[in-house]
């Protein structure tokens, strides 16, 4: 027989109580408060410790059993799957994750990636990062910040492209529409929020050189100008 273990989750304050309930679900299931093979908690149980509707309860479950972490077992509940393999769009996975885990990934991610680009760029590579870089500069001039940010990402897509790694472009394009709305919000605090022009000069110029190291740098240097930034705006 089954035995429901003993797990408890905190009462929700925002919006968004889906994301959110899914987001709890999922981090109990990642730290082993549920085990594969367990029942979760009934539905009632889960709208007292919520305390959300029955309706935000059911969602965040489909979304669960959607993205393959549950089970439903006719008459029996629901259940973490034996298998419990992710199978949730990335992209939809990285906006309910919180966005200092996103820009660690971001971190390792473009480090590599502008790595491969510096080794293996030419130069019909070298012209799309100078362009996204001139429309960027000249949207910063212009105070344009919806085509700042656009070209902002499209320089980084082009670095993406120029590392020659088909999976890594995909993933980052995936990451890029996510960081885009991130980025956005930034952007409106002027007092917050700096383009690091410097930076990303630095990193053009480097790839343009074939100095991995630099590339490495000057990454490394964006984005933890980048979370000092949302340090600042989270605190």
């Amino acid at each position: 027989m089954n035995v429901t273990p003993k797990v408890s989750f905190q009462t929700l304050k925002r919006t968004k109580l889906v994301d959110d309930v899914v987001t709890q679900l999922q981090n109990t299931i990642t730290s082993g408060g549920l085990k594969h093979g367990d029942r979760i908690p009934t539905e009632p149980e889960l709208m007292s410790q919520f305390g959300v509707g029955r309706s935000t309860i059911r969602e965040a479950v489909r979304v669960l059993v959607h993205a393959g972490l549950l089970e439903k077992k006719q008459g029996f509940g629901t259940f973490l799957s034996a298998a419990s393999v992710m199978q949730e769009p990335l992209a939809h996975r990285l906006r309910r994750a919180e966005i200092m885990e996103v820009y660690e990934v971001r971190k390792m991610l473009e480090l590599e990636i502008s790595r491969l680009a510096a080794e293996r760029r030419d130069e019909q590579d070298l012209e799309a990062m100078r362009r996204h870089l001139d429309s960027r500069q000249a949207a910063l001039d212009k105070g344009d910040t919806s085509a700042y940010l656009n070209a902002d990402v499209e320089f980084h897509n082009a670095v993406a492209v120029a590392s020659k790694n088909n999976v890594a472009i995909d993933l980052y394009r995936t990451f890029s529409s996510v960081l885009r709305e991130t980025l956005s919000n930034l952007a409106k605090d002027d007092e917050v929020h700096d383009p690091h022009v410097l930076f990303h000069e630095k990193l053009y110029e480097a790839i343009k050189e074939k100095d991995v190291a630099e590339a490495e740098l000057w990454t490394k240097r964006n984005l933890d100008g980048t979370v000092e930034q949302l340090k600042i705006k989270l605190d």
